[in-house]
């Protein structure tokens, strides 16, 4: 009888895995004991934001977009094109002005960057946002 088909006499085929559950462990509680040292955090100076009561004593000029993207200055109708000129005519008879922008949720972003833009063109350098507390829902 030749050693051709005899599986008992051939290399051990079975692979021990302990070492490797040995190492793995060891890697796991390493990772475990390092993974919250790894998390660093970046150091950020959020501007101050002043919340409280606009200033009564000077008119701001409120600057609106209603859903139909109309743009209203003071409640007055005007186009994107046209809105520089009216803001400057504002300033004319109030320097340095209080400008607040007021958009309606369902304009598109775009056109708040664009009225933003066309503010900041002529020379409008702080501008505040005006924003609604959300209501709760009425039932009807």
């Amino acid at each position: 009888m030749g050693m051709s088909g005899g599986s008992s006499n051939g290399p051990m085929s079975d692979i021990n895995v302990t070492p490797l559950v040995d190492v793995m462990l060891v890697l796991l509680v390493i990772f475990m004991v390092t993974a919250p040292m790894m998390t660093t955090g970046l150091d950020v100076n959020l501007p101050q934001a002043q919340s409280g009561t606009l200033d009564e004593t000077r008119p701001p000029i409120i600057v609106s977009v209603s859903g139909q993207s109309d743009i209203l200055v003071n409640d007055r109708r005007t186009s994107l094109a046209e809105l520089g000129g009216v803001i400057v005519q504002e300033k004319k008879a109030q320097p340095n002005p209080q400008v607040l922008l007021k958009a309606d949720r369902s304009v598109p972003y775009g056109l708040v960057v664009q009225v933003m833009g066309a503010l900041k063109a002529v020379g409008v350098e702080k501008l505040g946002m005006v924003t609604e507390s959300p209501a709760a829902p009425t039932g009807g």
